[in-house]
């Protein structure tokens, strides 16, 4: 498969594999030959259904592999242990165990992983947009769905990538000459980027959700995505107005009072979930994180992560779950509570939620020195937690008590914890008893295989 090329791949995919979703690639993202298919894009995006499928198969791949997806290999395990909140049982370098010892190399297969499925996930959406580009049939309003759905993914996974890797390249095109030479851009840059094309996707994606399961990404999705950035990005007014017009979407959106519920697929605080298939399966989550007897053997809970609840949280009551064996007690996530088939879904894996469009809001306000509002929105979530008010006052109190909600709210959710503390530059202080930890670890290293293919991605990252 070294010859084939994820470039010709993802023209096929979007002829016809994207009806069947049954991607299979393991090449790497820079190893270009000229697309040579009888099948080309354009016929995908003759009618709305097959344009359609097209865009909701990469939703399918996203669930299954790369940055989004909630198995062993995605960020939701990786940087839960590459962080301090989950312990690795696992021994190999096809294992979560590098992430926990904090001795990744570039010639890593999960390093790699995630940034091949990442670059085939953007070009799929180009190829979207270069399809609906150049199509005369499809009514407008779906084009414009689908347009914004398709900049919608391309930002999500830069936005990842740059989060992870740090400079990388940013693509917007197919063509496979272009990318083959594709150079790394800033991380700044990235972020103006991201920003345009949510910007622009949110111009064109319904208010309203397409389907009543929320797995197709609507407005207020792409806004809750651009709230993140700007908070990202240090513009703090824009974090809170455009967390603020997720927040107004009272019809849409609502906190669920009973802890056990909120991460059911039917939640009214889910934003934008993936489905798990067809009917019955449940999510990877479940199964990459739930465990019944001990010692675990894939990963648990860190001591760290537990002793950071307040007494009566009953977030640790619902979402934390301990297995014992004799005097040995081990914990894991539960905020996911099915990992087999059951008769019907009952669970998908949540990608955005409204309670972190209010530790948006409350983060950016607290910045701008908007203290009483601030602490407004953090109690919100402290309240549904069972706990009381907060006691913080100064600007950096009501910093330091949204941080602490931050770590107990998201825990084990696609990284949180560990893009907090790279922004807020806390990393060494955090991690530094963590084996294996230094100060370069802050950005993953680049896959060798790509670095050699193409001389453009050079230098590496320090420390790789």
């Amino acid at each position: 498969m070294k010859n084939q090329s994820i470039i010709k791949k993802s023209v096929l995919l979007l002829s016809i594999l994207a009806l069947t979703n049954t991607l299979q690639s393991c090449d790497e993202f820079v190893e270009i030959d000229q697309p040579n298919s009888q099948l080309t894009t354009q016929a995908v995006f003759e009618n709305a259904t097959t344009a359609t499928a097209a865009v909701t198969d990469i939703y399918a791949q996203m669930r299954e592999n790369g940055v989004l997806t909630g198995r062993i290999n995605g960020l939701s395990c990786l940087l839960g242990t590459y962080s301090d909140e989950l312990i690795s049982y696992q021994n190999g370098i096809y294992t979560s165990e590098p992430f926990y010892t904090n001795s990744l190399s570039p010639s890593m297969t999960y390093i790699s992983t995630i940034w091949d499925r990442s670059y085939t996930q953007i070009y799929a959406a180009n190829a979207v947009l270069e399809g609906l580009g150049n199509s005369n049939t499809i009514p407008e309003n779906t084009k414009n769905q689908l347009q914004g759905e398709a900049l919608f993914i391309r930002a999500l996974v830069h936005f990842y990538l740059v989060n992870l890797f740090g400079d990388v390249p940013y693509i917007t095109t197919t063509d496979y000459m272009q990318n083959s030479i594709a150079t790394r851009m800033a991380k700044e840059s990235i972020l103006q980027n991201t920003i345009s094309d949510l910007e622009t996707a949110s111009g064109l994606v319904n208010a309203a959700y397409l389907q009543a399961d929320r797995i197709r990404p609507n407005r207020s999705t792409i806004q809750a995505l651009l709230a993140r950035v700007y908070l990202y990005n240090g513009d703090y007014p824009e974090a809170a107005n455009t967390a603020s017009a997720v927040l107004n979407e009272t019809s849409l959106y609502s906190m669920v009072d009973n802890l056990d519920h909120v991460f059911l697929k039917s939640s009214t605080s889910t934003i934008w979930q993936l489905s798990p298939g067809p009917n019955g399966p449940n999510t990877h989550e479940g199964s990459t994180f739930i465990f019944t007897a001990g010692p675990p053997t894939r990963v648990s809970l860190s001591e760290e992560i537990i002793s950071q609840f307040e007494a009566n949280d009953l977030r640790k009551t619902h979402w934390v779950k301990s297995v014992a064996n004799g005097n040995s007690v081990w914990y894991h996530p539960f905020k996911y509570k099915q990992n087999n088939l059951t008769a019907t879904s009952q669970e998908n894996s949540i990608i955005f939620r409204l309670e972190e469009q209010i530790l948006i809001r409350a983060e950016a306000r607290a910045r701008q020195g908007e203290t009483i509002s601030a602490i407004e929105d953090v109690n919100l979530i402290r309240t549904r937690a069972g706990l009381p008010h907060t006691t913080a006052v100064s600007q950096s109190e009501v910093i330091e008590a949204i941080e602490q909600e931050r770590q107990v709210e998201f825990f084990t959710e696609l990284g949180h914890r560990f893009f907090d503390l790279k922004r807020w530059n806390q990393l060494n202080q955090a991690l530094a008893a963590k084996p294996g930890w230094n100060d370069t670890d802050a950005s993953w290293p680049l896959p060798l295989a790509e670095m050699n293919a193409n001389p453009f991605l050079t230098p590496q990252n320090p420390g790789y």
